[in-house]
């Protein structure tokens, strides 16, 4: 490259490096939500047993940031499900691929979700799968038919909306 007088080299753009990321559901009962949705997508709960107690026992939180959960000691405000195929840390139990975090919030949902996950176990395995997830407590809302496609929006216990194609 020739530089006139003047002229200025502007340094060459870096390609952005890919951003690591989960989707953080607010919820009432983020334990309930997590063994739901753990279920729905046959993914793993995650365990930090072995991180709270570590830090229980540095004095770092204090007790009542934490409950027993299946005999556990887990987060009271928050609880995690992370797809059994991708790596997590060990000493956190915390994953780190594709991974939903449910957190404890005051309020109750109002209106409808801005955000929502859609299922694609195949339209032959459409009807067998909302029946499986209607048995887990889920609901169906109603049943769609476009010139685009089919599916069924339905909405976990917490009432947050997701749709079955």
């Amino acid at each position: 490259m020739t530089l006139t007088p003047g002229s200025t080299q502007s340094a060459p753009v870096p390609t952005p490096t890919p951003v690591h990321w989960k989707l953080v559901v607010d919820c009432a009962d983020p334990h309930a939500q997590a063994g739901f949705w753990g279920a729905a997508l046959a993914y793993t709960v995650e365990d930090h047993s072995a991180l709270v107690e570590r830090l229980l026992g540095i004095g770092a939180v204090p007790d009542e940031l934490t409950v027993e959960v299946d005999g556990r000691r887990a987060w009271r405000d928050l609880a995690a499900v992370r797809h059994p195929g991708d790596p997590y840390e060990e000493e956190s139990g915390t994953g780190l691929g594709r991974r939903l975090l449910f957190q404890r919030v005051p309020e109750q949902k109002a209106g409808k979700n801005r955000l929502h996950l859609d299922l694609h176990p195949g339209p032959d395995l459409r009807t067998p799968e909302v029946e499986r997830l209607t048995e887990l407590g889920a609901r169906v809302l109603r049943e769609v038919q476009e010139m685009g496609g089919e599916w069924v929006v339905m909405a976990d216990p917490e009432g947050n909306e997701f749709c079955v194609h």
